[in-house]
């Protein structure tokens, strides 16, 4: 599902990072661990193809994406995989309910307003759905970013430090939703984190130094 060998990248005049070489198979549950600085975002940004021009290999669900276009890549990505942000990128302009829909948008799926229903149901926020996003608590906002990486049904999950800035409650609340959202797609999830309350949860990991 998964698959980064030789994989290095440089940003402009930085040292270049190098990444060990792994594998992770379908419906399988990672951590991403190391220190801050260690590259943990940025592996996960090129897994998800959001960072380009890197050297070595990178399969997803058996396609190498260095061989995607640009448009293309942006099409496989709204339609495999599911990106849940350091930061929730909710578009504040809009209500609940668009957040949602703009994934299925941007994917050029069509319209499904049955599974924006039931994932609102799923994340308990299904009186939210008229709400602006800025009327949320950042633990809702959290709760809707990663409704909307779920929206698609990605059969990849990358999900970069979800619950860093969550209490105990939201933080059992944000990774359960994550695990059984996986569970439901059979879904690969790999979550970049330096919360130690995660490793109890996910027992396989991969480290950066």
């Amino acid at each position: 599902m998964i698959s980064v060998s030789n994989l290095a990248f440089r940003y402009s005049s930085a040292t270049s990072i190098a990444f060990p070489d792994f594998s992770i198979g379908k419906g399988k549950h990672f951590l991403l661990l190391g220190e801050s600085g260690s590259g943990k975002t940025t592996l996960l940004h090129l897994i998800g193809g959001l960072l380009r021009n890197y050297s070595g290999k990178i399969s997803v669900d058996n396609t190498e994406l260095a061989t995607l276009t640009e448009s293309a890549m942006d099409k496989f990505r709204g339609q495999h995989i599911g990106f849940i942000f350091q930061r929730n990128h909710l578009i504040n302009a809009l209500s609940v309910e668009k957040n949602l829909m703009l994934s299925t948008y941007l994917a050029g799926l069509p319209a499904n307003r049955q599974k924006v229903s039931e994932i609102l149901v799923d994340i308990g926020l299904t009186d939210k759905r008229s709400h602006n996003v800025t009327e949320l608590s950042q633990g809702q906002a959290q709760r809707i970013a990663i409704a909307r990486a779920l929206m698609n049904n990605p059969s990849i999950l990358l999900a970069d430090e979800p619950t860093s800035a969550l209490d105990d409650r939201n933080c059992e609340r944000v990774i359960r939703l994550l695990l059984d959202a996986a569970a439901t797609n059979n879904s690969t999830l790999v979550v970049a984190t330096h919360d130690h309350r995660l490793k109890s949860v996910i027992k396989d990991q991969i480290h950066l130094d």
